[in-house]
């Protein structure tokens, strides 16, 4: 009996584990590719949010006539960043009351009961 070229045992096994590897190289570049995606998407909704929330240009150029007039300056820019930063503590600081307030009820009616 004799085995066709290829299936013989050697170049079988040679085959197989260059198919397994070939496999494996492709589920990681889909892997990669994923990751792309994903932080493609990211990148797509922080620009978003970043438009909807501070619809005005900060100009990036230096020169003065490539600026828009309705565009922020950079310290304009920055103080608007800083009360929205400041907005966002304000209602963590809030919702971190709130939880401790509502815990502490929960414990205070459980010792009642």
């Amino acid at each position: 009996l004799t085995l066709p070229h290829w299936s013989s045992g050697g170049s079988n096994d040679t085959a197989v584990q260059r198919f397994d590897k070939s496999l494996e190289e492709f589920y990681a570049l889909c892997d990669q590719v994923e990751l792309c995606l994903r932080l493609a998407f990211e990148c797509l909704s922080q620009s978003i949010d970043s438009a909807k929330h501070s619809p005005i240009l900060v100009p990036t150029a230096t020169k003065p006539d490539t600026v828009q007039a309705e565009s922020l300056s950079y310290s304009q820019y920055l103080s608007m960043i800083k009360s929205q930063i400041s907005c966002a503590k304000d209602i963590h600081n809030a919702l971190l009351e709130c939880s401790k307030r509502i815990a502490s009820k929960g414990h205070a009616s459980q010792g009642v009961l």
